[in-house]
């Protein structure tokens, strides 16, 4: 099934996973998401603790989910407007087929 969804990627700090469980279950009720703690790896040691700096990662939260055309602008101003400075990264790819097999 040929879609117009886009797969949103959301890495984000731990310490504000539930604030953004609260903002995505309000925002996207059609498709869901999923969310996994993940090692986030980066030259940079900015905000990290020692430990951190030791180990060369840091713990994370991922969301993942399907976002039609339509609500993908309203989305990231929503998550501009609640989240600015959290330091959150996010990327967004074009789906080509999904589909329940």
């Amino acid at each position: 099934m040929k879609s117009n969804q886009y797969l949103v990627t959301i890495n984000a700090p731990v310490s504000i996973e539930e604030a953004i469980v609260d903002c995505l279950l309000i925002l996207e009720s059609e498709f869901g998401f999923s969310s996994f703690q993940v090692n986030s790896h980066d030259h940079k040691n900015k905000n990290l603790s020692l430990a951190e700096q030791v180990s060369g990662r840091k713990k994370s939260i991922r969301f993942q989910m399907y976002v039609s055309e339509q609500g993908l602008p309203l989305l990231l101003a929503q998550l501009r407007s609640d989240f600015s400075g959290s330091g959150i990264k996010y990327w967004v790819l074009p789906v080509i087929e999904n589909g329940v097999i």
